[in-house]
């Protein structure tokens, strides 16, 4: 018993013969919201600005990469070309952004709030001149079908077998 009282209460239990780890305390998780499996589904989540700022962006992109293919990817919907991802587009609390269009047209996107990896966030009610969208997707292309090119051009070094 004396050697109880050195025994945190909290990590132990006594049950008269031995200490016994206690079992430790769960909380409710807290309900999550579904994760959006489609790109309307993560639409329809939103509020109504929002989802009519992103609705025009994805059309915008959609017109100007004819054969892009729509998904959801790290829950933001994205949009790949010829197998690889050309942008990505979302909303957050207080924005809505584009992303993986890195740094062209930096002197167009002063008036909105940029990173250096390619996000540009705005507010719904001041989205993004449809013009200025069709430049990024079109140089984001060029930049896919330059890394193809260079890919297929790359000479394969022969294999040597030695005896």
């Amino acid at each position: 018993m004396e050697r109880m009282a050195e025994v945190d209460a909290r990590l132990f239990s006594y049950d008269g013969d031995c200490v016994m780890p206690s079992k430790p305390t769960t909380k409710a998780k807290p309900t999550t919201k579904a994760r959006p499996t489609t790109v309307d589904e993560y639409l329809a989540a939103l509020s109504h600005d929002k989802r009519a700022a992103l609705e025009r962006l994805r059309n915008i992109i959609r017109a100007a990469a004819p054969g892009v293919e729509e998904c959801i990817s790290y829950q933001l919907p994205a949009f790949s070309l010829n197998g690889r991802w050309l942008v990505y587009i979302g909303a957050a609390a207080n924005h809505c952004a584009m992303y993986g269009v890195g740094g062209a047209h930096a002197d167009e996107l002063k008036a909105y709030d940029t990173s250096g990896k390619g996000t540009i966030r705005f507010h719904a009610d001041n989205a993004l001149p449809a013009t200025l969208v069709r430049k990024l997707v079109k140089a984001r292309m060029a930049v896919i079908a330059d890394k193809q090119r260079n890919a297929e051009s790359a000479v394969a070094f022969p294999r040597i077998t030695l005896p």
